[in-house]
């Protein structure tokens, strides 16, 4: 299993929406943050090992209504 984080600049006023959108219809989401910076949400995402993170961003994150911009991180290891 891969962990990725999308950092999500939402369309103004709709941070709230497309939290909820995105947990309720992406099972990948599994965590929605709102943050203060240059981004309004942080979203935690697990992919399936050899699922590619650049189609599972660009056709199940970048599409959900309200989204402006996004940033991702791929992870490598998590530490305990």
């Amino acid at each position: 299993m891969q962990t990725i984080f999308i950092q999500v600049k939402c369309d103004l006023g709709q941070a709230y929406k497309v939290a909820e959108v995105a947990i309720e219809t992406v099972e990948q989401v599994s965590e929605v943050h709102s943050t203060s910076g240059q981004f309004d949400l942080l979203l935690k995402c697990y992919l399936d090992d050899g699922e590619d993170a650049g189609h599972f961003v660009t056709e199940r994150i970048q599409t959900v209504p309200g989204i402006k911009d996004t940033f991702t991180m791929i992870t490598f290891k998590a530490f305990t």
